[in-house]
This record gives C-alpha cells, structure tokens and sequence, in this order.
C-alpha cells in the first residue's frame, strides 16, 4: 500500500511500523506534525513535554526502560535539551532512542540558522539524515536498530523542506517488537553519571564512536551512485535531491548516515577526481571533516553560501557556472504579506497600551513576537524561549540607580511554563522590580494550537491540571497585592493596571487572558 505523506507524517509512521511505543517533545516548527500524527496510531503514548530538555529526560527514562521511544523537537529546542544529552550519550540506551531534530534553513519560523550536525559531533552520538519521505519513514526503524545495536541515543536530523514536503511512501505492517530487558536498576555505573562512573563511560563512548565510523563504511544508506565520471558530488538529505535533478549524469556519493562519516569510503571516493563537490546546507560539517583529514581535492563552500536554502538552480550555477534554463518559468509575482498578528489577535490591545506608556519591553518566543513590528512597535528584545523575564533583570541590575521602572517582561502562557518560570524564581530571589505580563491565549498558537500545562488539556484532550498563576506568584514571594488578572480586550484597563503595578517599585507579575481567536473558532467546531 502507498501514501503520499509529508516527512513528518512519514516519520510518525515510520516509529509506529518500528514498534515505537513513546513519543514525546516540544512542539517547534518545523517539527510539530510529528507528534501530532503519531498520537493516531494505536496502543501508542503521546506526550508534550513542557520543554525539551524534560522531553529528552522523559525519553531517555522510557528508553532505558525498554520501551523504544521518539524524542521530537527543532533545532533551537535542541539547545535546551543539551544537558541530558550529553550525559545521554555516556548512558547510552536499551531499546532504541531516536531524537528527531528539526533544522530551519533559511529561517522559516526560527531566530537563528542553527546547525545541529555539530550536536551529534559535540556529543558524540550518530546522526541519520533521510532524503525524502520515504527514507524518512524507513530510517526511523534504521535508526533504532542502531541506537539498540550500539547501546546509544541516535539523531534522526530532518529540515524544512523535508519535514512539510510530500513524496510517495510505500506502507507496511507494524513489527512486532519486544524488548525483554527492563530497567535494570542494579547497574548503577552505566545509569549513575557520577564522575568515577562517568569517567570510565567516556572510554566506553570513544570505543564506540570508532566502531561505529568502521560500520557507517560498509552500511547500504552511505551509497555510490556512479554516473560518467565527469563531475563528483558528496551529499546528503534534502540537497541530494537537487542534486540529482540537475546534475543527473554525476557520480554522488550519497550520505545517509552523516555522523560519523565513513571516512575511509569518502577518501578513496575523493582520490578518483581531481575534483570533488560538496553540496551541503549550512556549515561545511562534511566539507571541513574531509579536509582535516587531508582531502584537498574537495570544494564547497568556497562557491556556495553558508547561509540560507540551496535551490536546484543555486547547485548548478555554483558548479557549473552556467545558468541554470528551467522548463518551468514562473512570471507571477505574489503580493508581499509581512508576518502580522491576526485581526483581532488578544495581544493587540496590550502591545497598543505598552507602546503608547512608552515602556521598555522585554519579549519572547511565539505570536506576540511580532509585536516588535509595525503597527505596534512596542517590543525591543528577543532572544530565546524564557530569556524575556532575565533578559528584563539584567536591563534593570545594569541601569542600577537609573532605573525607571518603565522595563516589562512579555512573555506567552506556553512560552512561561516552557522555560520563564525559573526566570521569574530568580527575579524574586533576586528582588528585581520589573513588572512580568504573561499574555494567555489559551493554547500554543504560533505552532499549530497545542494545548500546555495552563490550559488544561493534554496532547490527547485528555482534561488535567490547570496552573494556578495567582498560587505560583505567591508561592515563590510576588506579594498578593503585586499580582492581576486582566482581560485582553480593554486597552484602558490594561494600560491603567500596567501604570499602577510599575509605580510600586517592586516585582509584579499581570495576566491578561484572552483565547486566541483560532483556536476559539476550532473548539467551538468539535
């Protein structure tokens, strides 16, 4: 049976054919679709993680556990699971780990251009990466197999285009796996990192990087597709598609495992030209590891740029220097459409009454970023998910006996139970006078409507908890006066609430609650 499934959706069914049991994560784009699709299959477990580092923390327990696990998460997610899995790496894994990492080139939904090839490296923990969605779906019981085979957590790297475009997959049946081994809680110095333990794992893990560079040499996914000799091309994942397409008749080394490279293969592979092609998204990950390796014959980056999306035209022009003459010749120009906050959006009237204050506002990750754009103009820093309540802090600490009172920390209801809550910990361990405003819409919204730990619905719709803010403010010192709760949709009491919170000098956290109007409108249709 055939599908034509995105690479997300492709992924969700590979970890479903491969006897996956646990799937969690953060949602991110472009790595969202993934757990999304996956909770539809049958006796599976599904979960958002409240971040990613409790994602990876989550997976690695269900894996040593002997359950084969899905970790899924994009690639500035990455950042904030970097501490487990390090240490991951060192522990290793019973049943199979696959950690999906998704990669924004060219930033589609991203602040930054990250990567996260580099991770598998630093890490030292290997890294698959498919071409389509087909080799999606396949490498993801591939990859189990190998984190099962070499006692390790593995990388199954995705990017954009791969996770949203769709390609024809052939469906098969679910295997029937079981793992006999459990927890084995009496082996404390492979699950204990302290650092006697940790110290003689480190060996452990080097040994196995070295097996696993002699395997990735004889593996079927590291493959040579010759052509008439006339033009040499190393590649992999989305690129070598475009590669193909325009440069049909060359001979390409095709990577399906990217860490670590097969590097005897690639040098004997380059010594046949007097020159080799690498075409690779991003940094020169292959391009640098080969010239260390003494290979000079190789170019990349030296024609094609580090930053941004390749395209079939942009390869063939860099290697050919010929213009690339396609059969397809678009004139239409679309209308430009600026990224904006929807009409209507809860967050209009808060971002219309800070800019009208005058304020100096701290902001993050999700929807109400764009409030740094025109109409609104009322968003001065961003960083990363939870940096808009420190990032405040510092503004303040740095300001010293200047300080106006006029600095705000914005920040999402999703975003605050992500990573801001320990910023908020600080701020009032630390006595910082900085207002807090968490903007609630009810859902996650900037990544497709998930629910989170303060709208009372798990990945399922499954009812749960609901965080009281009021409860947690007081819990962590926020005075009961110092705290409110406003609707969205007054500007004037919002803007009246903002003025007298500041004027106490102290620190205060405001909640202005007001669903996002899609999500409403999707409720209202169940």
């Amino acid at each position: 049976m055939k599908a034509i499934l995105s690479g997300n959706e492709a992924i969700a069914r590979g970890a479903y054919e491969a006897g996956i049991k646990v799937g969690v994560g953060y949602p991110g784009t472009p790595s969202t679709e993934i757990l999304e699709n996956f909770i539809k299959y049958d006796d599976v477990v599904t979960e958002w993680s409240v971040n990613e580092k409790v994602a990876m923390e989550v997976g690695l327990g269900s894996a040593l556990a002997g359950k084969r696990t899905l970790v899924t998460m994009k690639h500035v997610g990455l950042n904030v699971a970097a501490d487990p899995l390090f240490t991951a790496s060192y522990i290793g894994s019973n049943a199979g780990m696959v950690i999906v990492v998704a990669d924004d080139p060219d930033l589609h939904s991203s602040q930054n251009e990250q990567d996260s090839r580099h991770y598998a490296r630093a890490a030292k923990v290997p890294m698959v990466e498919p071409s389509d969605s087909q080799e999606a779906k396949e490498f993801v019981r591939y990859a189990c197999e190998l984190s099962e085979g070499f006692d390790t957590p593995i990388f199954f790297r995705s990017v954009t285009r791969i996770s949203h475009s769709k390609t024809i997959v052939s469906l098969e049946k679910k295997l029937d796996y079981k793992h006999d081994k459990g927890f084995e809680k009496e082996n404390i110095k492979k699950h204990v990192m302290i650092p006697g333990f940790a110290r003689q794992r480190h060996f452990i893990v080097e040994d196995r990087m070295k097996s696993l560079e002699e395997f990735s040499n004889r593996i079927e996914i590291n493959r040579i597709e010759k052509g008439n000799g006339k033009i040499a091309v190393i590649t992999s994942g989305l690129c070598y598609n475009y590669v193909k397409e325009v440069l049909p008749e060359a001979d390409i080394f095709k990577l399906g495992m990217i860490y670590p490279l097969p590097m005897k293969k690639l040098i004997d592979f380059c010594k046949g030209y007097d020159k080799v092609y690498v075409v690779e998204e991003l940094d020169p990950f292959i391009e640098d590891q080969l010239k260390a390796k003494g290979v000079s014959n190789v170019v990349g980056k030296d024609i094609m740029p580090i930053t941004g999306e390749y395209s079939p035209e942009l390869i063939y022009t860099a290697i050919t220097g010929k213009k690339f003459n396609s059969e397809i010749n678009v004139e239409i120009k679309p209308f430009p459409r600026p990224p904006m906050l929807c009409p209507g959006c809860p967050h209009a009237q808060t971002f219309n009454a800070m800019r009208k204050l005058g304020l100096t506002v701290s902001g993050d990750i999700g929807c109400y970023t764009l409030g740094t754009l025109p109409p609104y103009s009322a968003m001065h820093a961003c960083v990363d998910m939870g940096a808009s309540i420190p990032f405040a802090q510092g503004l303040e600490i740095a300001q010293g006996s200047e300080f106006k009172h006029d600095v705000v920390a914005v920040i999402g209801d999703s975003t605050f139970a992500h990573s801001g809550i320990t910023g908020l910990i600080n701020a009032a361990y630390n006595k910082r006078r900085i207002l807090v405003i968490v903007l609630d819409n009810s859902t996650t919204a900037m990544t497709g409507m998930q629910p989170n730990p303060f709208n009372g619905s798990t990945i399922t719709g499954e009812e749960t908890v609901v965080i009281d803010y009021q409860k947690l403010a007081e819990a962590i010192g926020i005075k009961k006066d110092n705290f409110r709760t406003v609707t969205a949709y007054k500007e004037e009491v919002i803007s009246e609430t903002i003025q007298e919170l500041l004027a106490k000098k102290e620190l205060c956290l405001m909640v202005v609650t007001g669903p996002c109007l899609i999500y409403k409108r999707k409720k209202e249709k169940v």
